[in-house]
């Protein structure tokens, strides 16, 4: 297992943290990771471990505002001027680099949580840069708008009846949580502006006319678990995956885990759930 930390340069300057992974089997195909919020790539590092041992080269990039470079200039927690869509245009470059280093082979996208949502947006945009989504601990955008739903992260503990602490909503794992609230690269707050980007540039992802232009072929993977409270225990990921449907994907694949929370990769299941993740990756690239 060999692993790198490198990066690149955004068109407007901004050095894009990155971490890649390769094993020792022929690559078969590439999985970039798009992380959360309020934590960061490496938190991944057991998810690229295993796809690297099943023949992928992984590659993970930090958003703005996250990451150590983020830390180290004061800027955790804020997008910059451009907001949300940064997030989405530094995906971008990830993306177009890796198919230029790369162009024989597959590009797949993982991403989680805020990750997620920004590739519903990546989505609508830059579905031709990749062979397939996945989409992990996902939610409808327009619902979970805090300014509609009134949904709090102070609130999300709420189903567990004894929490030890204020993030046990991550996962039924007391270490996942532990480690997060020690980590001084998670856990932190978003600026409101950023926060609000989020959804005032994901609401197009409401509108099923957008996804028009966007090849139906395109496989796509949507995984929760039935205690995520940030699709309300699944009221706000039923209507995406619906959506998608009528959108008219013909390709799309669903897994919901009963008992499980939002952080399905490092949930007590995980290994269920990335073994299941690497068959569909197998799938999708054979």
């Amino acid at each position: 297992m060999t692993v790198t930390e490198n990066g690149l340069t955004a068109p407007d300057g901004h050095r894009i943290e990155a971490f890649q992974w390769i094993g020792e089997k022929p690559v078969r195909g590439i999985v970039q990771i798009v992380h959360g919020m309020a934590e960061h790539s490496r938190r991944y590092r057991h998810v690229a471990q295993a796809l690297a041992q099943a023949g992928y080269l992984v590659y993970a990039s930090e958003h703005r505002g996250h990451g150590q470079s983020a830390l180290d200039n004061g800027t955790l927690g804020d997008f910059g001027a451009k907001g949300f869509n940064a997030l989405v245009e530094d995906m971008v470059t990830v993306s177009r680099h890796l198919r230029e280093r790369h162009s024989s082979l597959q590009l797949l996208m993982l991403a989680h949580s805020m990750g997620s949502f920004a590739a519903q947006i990546f989505l609508l945009d830059y579905a031709e840069l990749v062979d397939a989504i996945a989409l992990s601990g996902t939610t409808a955008l327009e619902l979970l708008d805090p300014r509609r739903s009134g949904w709090t992260l102070e609130a999300a503990n709420a189903a567990i009846a004894e929490p030890l602490t204020v993030v046990d909503w991550l996962s039924r794992d007391p270490a996942v949580p532990a480690a997060y609230l020690a980590d001084p690269l998670s856990g932190f707050a978003l600026t409101e502006a950023s926060l609000l980007s989020i959804f005032d540039h994901g609401l197009r992802t409401s509108d099923i006319a957008q996804f028009d232009k966007v090849r139906k072929e395109l496989p796509l993977y949507l995984v929760t678990g039935d205690q995520d409270s940030v699709n309300r225990y699944l009221a706000w990921f039923d209507p995406l995956v619906e959506r998608l449907r009528l959108a008219g994907f013909r390709d799309l694949s669903t897994h919901v885990y009963g008992g499980v929370r939002y952080e399905l990769l490092n949930e007590e299941n995980r290994d269920e759930v990335i073994s299941n993740l690497i068959a569909w990756l197998n799938r999708v690239t054979d």
